[in-house]
């Protein structure tokens, strides 16, 4: 049975550090666009990284630029998330998902994205 849990969520600080981590069972990651969402309360959900099938490119929404990075870590078959200097506005519920296509291109649109897991709270906050 395919599933993708996210870990790595908490409480932070204002400008610290949060590593979050998508896993996948019953399912290989490789080749497979993987996507970053989050959702804070009384918004929509909003696309924040996505890495390519192939794992060469990725998108980063410009209200995280420069202080999140999405990569691959194959041997792991997990794709994380790292967040620097976080913000309160960053605080939301963070959710990982896999497009079923091979070697897609990835985009932030949750529309492209077949599977989703539980998602993680994030809560950014002194």
């Amino acid at each position: 049975q395919l599933q993708l849990v996210e870990s790595g969520g908490g409480l932070v600080q204002p400008g610290g550090s949060l590593r979050l981590s998508c896993a996948a069972s019953g399912f290989i990651l490789d080749y497979h666009s993987i996507g970053w969402f989050r959702q804070a309360p009384g918004k929509e959900r909003e696309g924040v990284s996505c890495i390519s099938g192939s794992g060469d490119s990725t998108n980063v929404a410009d209200s995280v630029k420069g202080r999140f990075t999405i990569s691959r870590d194959d041997a792991k078959n997990t794709v994380n998330l790292q967040m620097n200097s976080l913000k309160p506005e960053d605080t939301a519920v963070y959710y990982c998902a896999a497009d079923e296509r091979l070697f897609s291109v990835c985009v932030l649109s949750s529309g492209e994205y077949d599977f989703w897991g539980q998602g993680t709270q994030v809560t950014v906050s002194s």
